[in-house]
């Protein structure tokens, strides 16, 4: 099981397998929370604690993560 912000995850929950996340990469905010089963405010509330990891920003209004960062996530290391 892994165990994202608190939340315990089985391998056969019923988010999207692992293989659909990119190795490299940016990734938006949906397609992070396809990965990672939680709200929006939630997500927003542990980037801010640093609880998960830090955005890039690529201009005013477009927010993406690394790819490689959310697999870590993801995966547990």
């Amino acid at each position: 099981m892994n165990n994202i912000g608190g939340r315990h995850m089985s391998k056969d929950s019923k988010n999207p397998e692992i293989q659909e996340l990119p190795q490299t990469g940016l990734l938006r905010i949906k397609q992070v929370l396809r990965f990672v089963p939680i709200s929006r405010s939630s997500w927003w509330a542990g980037v801010k604690s640093g609880i998960y990891p830090q955005p890039l920003k690529l201009s005013e209004r477009v927010t993406c993560w690394k790819a490689v960062d959310i697999r870590a996530l993801v995966e547990g290391n």
